[in-house]
This record gives structure tokens, sequence and C-alpha cells, in this order.
């Protein structure tokens, strides 16, 4: 049986909007998402009672003791389709890892299925006051009683763990670390909706900044931020009819099952080897070879990710990321670099949970990125979250 998408190339996106992004918004973020998901409707061309499908990704992803409150911390799906002033016959929520690629597949299907003719799909992102992961916990039971009073609690510790692996097993030093971080703040300095817009980073400010979690630092990690995105889309060929050049989803892939572990042990091996099978199915799905992706917009929550996906996508051979950085192989304004953070990722943007790859792939495909328009933008690949445990999804500028 082929492995490729039924509905490859027959859905695209449409239309865009995005707020801006602040480390505090003082609008209630359900009022900022309803803003965003009409403005993203009419930059498609449409009339609210047009869009009969909604779509969110609406995980608040703090390990804190944050309580999520629908429209304040988190925004769901049925929340907005009942202030939307329509009647949508379509809702729903996507409620896994690698939100954006699994909402997107959602949006897709449910186009493809008939279930909707044209789905709006936003996420909203919100950063609460106090510390993001601090949590009132005073005992820790279950599986947490293993690690939580030795100190390993949180995503940070989570990803230290095979960072600090990468490392040592490929000789990676901290200069390489920076390269990422100053690619991805160069380009997201440059977005005015950007919360770093106007403020890249250099290398020295990077080594200068605290360690968090050795061998993570301050900017290795996207900082949280209140904002929103919404993205419509529709079946290929009513895209046509509509304003903006249509960009088509060719296909997508999330992570397969994970080695059973305790939930924050992420070992390099576990990584690769899931991450293998994502990246098989990607391509399988869209029809696709990695040396046809032009635009690949890797996902940077954590830097190391960079390194993740560059190497299993095939952009580099195993270990040799770091070196593939480091010699400037992925600069943006190079003619012949790799634009992996073009869009600025979520360490130029701010914690938009893979919004920004998204977000990039459709303005170059669409022809709609401005001055930071590429000359050649023809398939691209949006990343989101660890090869191994998020997803990725494949757009195209024209249907094959």
């Amino acid at each position: 049986m082929s492995g490729r998408f039924a509905a490859s190339n027959k859905v695209a996106v449409a239309g865009y909007a995005h707020s801006d992004v602040r480390r505090h918004i003082s609008r209630p973020l359900g009022a900022l998402a309803l803003d965003t998901v009409r403005n993203a409707i009419a930059d498609a061309g449409l009339r609210p009672e047009q869009v009969d499908g909604v779509v969110a990704a609406s995980l608040f992803p703090t390990s804190g003791s944050h309580a999520a409150a629908d429209g304040v911390s988190t925004v769901t799906a049925g929340w907005l389709a009942q202030r939307l002033g329509t009647d949508p016959r379509y809702v729903s929520s996507f409620q896994g890892i690698g939100q954006i690629p699994g909402a997107v597949a959602t949006a897709v299907n449910a186009i493809a299925a008939g279930a909707a003719d044209h789905v709006v799909m936003f996420r909203a992102l919100h950063n609460p006051v106090g510390r993001y992961h601090a949590n009132t916990m005073r005992e820790a039971a279950g599986i947490d009683q293993w690690t939580v009073p030795q100190g390993f609690f949180g995503p940070l510790s989570m990803i230290g763990l095979p960072y600090n692996e990468y490392l040592q097993r490929y000789g990676a030093d901290r200069e390489s670390m920076a390269a990422v971080v100053v690619e991805a703040r160069k380009n997201g300095a440059r977005i005015p909706w950007s919360y770093w817009y106007e403020r890249p980073l250099t290398t020295e400010e990077y080594l200068a900044a605290p360690m968090i979690s050795d061998p993570v630092r301050r900017f290795d990690c996207d900082i949280p931020v209140d904002g929103v995105a919404a993205f419509v889309l529709t079946s290929a060929e009513r895209a046509r009819d509509l304003p903006h050049r249509p960009v088509y989803v060719s296909g997508y892939a999330g992570g397969a099952s994970a080695a059973r572990r305790l939930p924050l042990h992420w070992p390099l091996d576990d990584i690769m080897t899931g991450g293998e099978a994502t990246v098989r199915r990607l391509f399988e799905h869209a029809g696709v070879k990695p040396e046809e992706v032009d635009l690949p917009q890797l996902y940077d929550g954590f830097s190391p990710f960079v390194y993740f996906w560059l190497e299993l996508l095939g952009f580099c051979p195993r270990g040799e990321a770091h070196r593939f950085v480091q010699d400037g192989r992925i600069d943006a304004d190079r003619p012949d670099g790799l634009p992996v953070l073009s869009g600025g990722g979520a360490l130029g943007n701010g914690r938009m949970h893979g919004v920004p790859q998204m977000l990039e792939c459709y303005l170059q495909l669409s022809g709609r990125a401005g001055e930071r328009q590429r000359d050649r933008a023809t398939v691209a690949v949006a990343c989101q979250s660890s090869p191994h445990y998020g997803g990725a999804v494949v757009y195209s500028a024209a249907p094959f």
C-alpha cells in the first residue's frame, strides 16, 4: 500500500493573521484570539459566516501549577466557535504534542472528508504572571518520586540530558551552540510582531548568559509570551478563487510511539530513532524527497532541536550538525545558506509553539514574505517539538 496521502495538495492555506507577541498583553487572550481569527478570515477574502470549521491546538505548555482557564490562559476551538458569531458545523481541538502539525492535519482531514469547506485554525499562547514553570508541589508521588526529589523536573532537565549527550558524543562546543541562537535572533529581529524585534543577539551575549540546566543557557530557551496566530484553510479548488496565492498541504506526520521511559527521560538515541520514523513517514506521506525541500523551518523551542532535525531530515550527516551550523551553513543571508530559521523560529519570535515555522512556510511559498522573500521557495517543511515526539508538515507552492 502506498504511503502517499490521498488528499495530498488538495487542501491549501489561503490566508493568515498574527497578533503582536509580547511578554504580557493587557487584553484577555480570548479577545486577542477572536480578533486575530477575524483578521485571518478577512485576509483570506472571506466573511465569518463562510467559515464552517474551527480547529485549535489549545495546550497550555507549562509544568507549573497555573490553572488553565478557557478564554484566559488558553483558548479552545469550542470557546472561540461560540463567540465567532457563526454556526460552524465542524469544531475540533487537537490535544497531542506537535500542536501545529496536529491541528493542520485535523483541518486538512476535515476539508478533504467534506466535513467543512473553510476552516480557520488558530493557536493562542499565554504567559502567566509569575514564574512560567513555578510549581507548588509539596510531595512527589507516582513516577515523580523517582526524579523530582533529585531536582530532575520540568522541560529544562528533560532537554539538558540529550543535549549533553550530543555535546559529549560528537565533540560540539559552546560556540556552535551559540550559532543557532544568534541566527534565530538575527532573523526574528527583522519581524515587526516578534518579541525580539530590532534586538539581535551576539555570540558574546549568548555565552555570558546564565546557565540554567547545564548545558542549557538562558537564550537556548524560547521566551514565554502572549500571542495568537490564525490560518484559513480550504480546498485547493476554492483557494484558487481567493485573493492570495494558495500554499498546498502535501503531507504530514506525527511522532512515533516513544520507548517506555520515565516521562522526562529523553536519551539522545530515543530521539533520533523515533525521529527517523517520523521523517520517513513524512516524506512518504507528502510524496517528496529530502533533496526537493528548499525551505526547511526547524523547530527551536530549545536550541538543540535544530541539530536533531538537521540530521534527521538529511541536511548533514549524523553528528555533524554542530559543524554545519558553525560553518554558517544555516545563514539565511548567504546565497548558498539553508534557511532553517529564516522566520526567526521560536528563539527569535517567542514561545509560539510551531507557529513561526508554519507562518514562514506560508509567507515564502505564497510570495508574501516582503523584504525577506527568497528567490526560490517551492517545497517547505515546518517542524514542531522534538522529532520523536512532535511532528512536521510539508507544504508546496504548486500541486504535483
